[in-house]
């Protein structure tokens, strides 16, 4: 068929459905915001690691669904969270993105969570514990054992990561939402506490679940050259993308031949326990939530969904806290030499998903975009999109290939 006109490029794909979806769930800011509200602020999210809090006092700040948080580590050494909120006029608390309650600041006392607009304390279990002129203003109206910080439902899991759920009674405990997608790899990350050794963030303006895709799909990996000439071989292509409840996905592990490729060499000096040498498992989590270990370095993705065309996602390399300092080093050069800012892999997804941004802008027109390739659930088949988004719909009670309709199983999802 030669070029299509407008009617022909808009017609059903000859596929099944849930082989395709709406470029509208990309780009509708009516949708956007329904997201926030309907996943973000329901499901369980890792928002850091343990060791980005490695004494009492120390804090970090970041948002779920646009909701302020922050996350600290208390005097019991327990790790709590709360809306990084104020309960009197709603000021934003701590503006650091992170920190020590330990000594005073210009704006409080040590060991305590000031919010500098009024002066109200708060310890780090979120009692408030100071209103400054509390009798003359409210007398016997208002005490402050009444007015502590919003907590917010907290664990510390799967290696030492922190999940925070914004809704108080979760639909499905942490456990049951993570537990199986996990257990490959859960063993290796829960032997001996992990460290973070990088840490960056980018904003891109593309739709969160177009990063969400690229590490659902291998397909891509043709644009990438390392990953051609390391694991291009019949290991390679028999590995499997494995789906879970929830929307989740874990991509089988394989040996990645890392001497292959011209400045590299094996990576098998280094690994984790219980992990042979130069494999890679990629547990891939709804909604936007990426553990990838390569051999000698964990990295995991977050994301943070600012529009419909932005989005924020922090990336984190991890080794062993027990690594000696040579073994440390060459961790961090093993995860930046592909996944750093300057890597050899990083900055060509990230080439790959903004230019699907650029297409699917708020009020470009719809289009029909493919996840139809089948080829026995191994590693360049669009299993994991396709159930991915069939999760979605249920979340969102929207199909994904017309959302303008409620939500109805996927035909192609029911049947793998």
């Amino acid at each position: 068929m030669p070029a299509r006109n407008q009617s022909q490029w808009r017609a059903t794909p000859p596929l099944q459905e849930g082989e395709w979806i709406d470029s509208r769930i990309y780009s509708d800011r009516e949708i956007f915001e329904e997201e926030n509200e309907k996943i973000f602020k329901r499901v369980w999210v890792p928002v850091c690691h343990e060791s980005e809090l490695p004494k009492p006092y120390d804090f970090r700040t970041t948002s779920i669904g646009r909701e302020p948080i922050i996350i600290c580590r208390g005097p019991d050494n327990q790790i709590r969270a709360f809306l990084n909120v104020c309960p009197h006029r709603g000021m934003l608390i701590e503006r650091r993105p992170s920190g020590s309650f330990l000594e005073g600041q210009p704006s409080g006392n040590p060991k305590r969570i000031t919010c500098m607009f009024h002066a109200w304390q708060f310890d780090l279990k979120g009692n408030c514990v100071y209103v400054a002129r509390e009798k003359e203003g409210y007398q016997d109206r208002l005490c402050k054992e009444s007015m502590g910080l919003r907590r917010l439902r907290c664990e510390v899991k799967f290696g030492g990561f922190v999940w925070v759920n914004l809704d108080d009674n979760p639909s499905v405990s942490l456990e049951d939402w993570a537990g199986e997608p996990f257990q490959c790899l859960r063993q290796t990350l829960e032997e001996e506490p992990l460290e973070v050794f990088h840490y960056h963030k980018a904003v891109i303006g593309t739709n969160y679940k177009l990063w969400h895709d690229t590490n659902s799909e291998f397909y891509h990996d043709f644009m990438h050259y390392h990953n051609r000439v390391t694991g291009f071989n019949d290991a390679y292509f028999a590995r499997k993308n494995e789906a879970f409840d929830h929307g989740h996905v874990v991509v089988g592990t394989f040996e990645v031949n890392y001497a292959n490729y011209e400045g590299f060499e094996s990576r098998a000096e280094l690994s984790f326990p219980h992990l042979p040498p130069n494999q890679w498992y990629m547990i891939d989590l709804f909604p936007g939530f990426n553990f990838n270990l390569r051999g000698s370095a964990l990295r995991v993705d977050v994301v943070t969904p600012l529009g419909p065309d932005e989005v924020m996602i922090e990336f984190r390399g991890l080794g062993l806290k027990s690594d000696t300092p040579e073994e440390r080093m060459t961790r961090i050069n093993h995860h930046n030499s592909i996944w750093g800012p300057f890597g050899r892999n990083l900055h060509e997804d990230l080439i790959g998903v903004a230019g699907q941004g650029t297409t699917m802008r708020p009020g470009t027109e719809p289009r029909n975009i493919l996840h139809g390739r089948q080829e026995n659930q191994t590693i360049h088949d669009e299993n994991g999109m396709r159930h991915y988004y069939d999760e979605w719909g249920r979340w969102m009670n929207r199909s994904p290939r017309e959302p303008d309709k409620a939500y109805s199983p996927s035909q192609a999802v029911a049947a793998e």
